[in-house]
């Protein structure tokens, strides 16, 4: 993730939202990219478009939050990400539904405290009215390997 953004790339994404333009991996894929970048830019936009409107998240914490929920801790700054780094990604098809499961190193500051590690993510893609939408979403941090291991 370059942080670049260029009219090709919008095009990109909305032809990709559309579902036009490679396979259904392919297509999650480069939305989740484009997630990822936005959620660099503090970009709320990106999640407004993009989450369902009864997507539910589960966070590292444990706590549900909801699309407006979501929307309002990056609006407000209650959730800030630094840095994303993608270790480990894959994606499962199921019909109209697609199963995000990634491996992430992240730098980032949520209610206020700082927070660094490795978190397994699961989203989930469904397609509605023709448009990728992320329906539901879990993060669960991973404990450091120990130094015996």
């Amino acid at each position: 993730m370059n942080g670049r953004s260029s009219a090709r790339s919008e095009t990109a994404g909305k032809q990709t939202a559309r579902g036009g333009g490679g396979t259904v991996e392919q297509q999650v894929k480069a939305l989740h990219s484009h997630l990822m970048e936005a959620t660099l830019k503090h970009d709320s936009g990106f999640l407004e478009k993009y989450l369902a409107d009864d997507c539910i998240a589960i966070r590292n914490d444990g706590k549900l939050t909801t699309k407006v929920q979501e929307i309002e801790n990056y609006k407000s700054g209650v959730t800030k990400y630094e840095s994303i780094e993608i270790r480990e990604a894959t994606v499962r098809i199921h019909g109209k539904t697609a199963i995000y499961n990634s491996l992430n190193s992240i730098k980032a500051t949520i209610n206020g405290k700082p927070f660094s590690g490795d978190v397994r993510n699961t989203r989930v893609w469904v397609k509605q009215n023709g448009n990728w939408k992320i329906v539901a979403f879990q993060a669960t941090k991973v404990a450091p390997a120990s130094a015996s291991e």
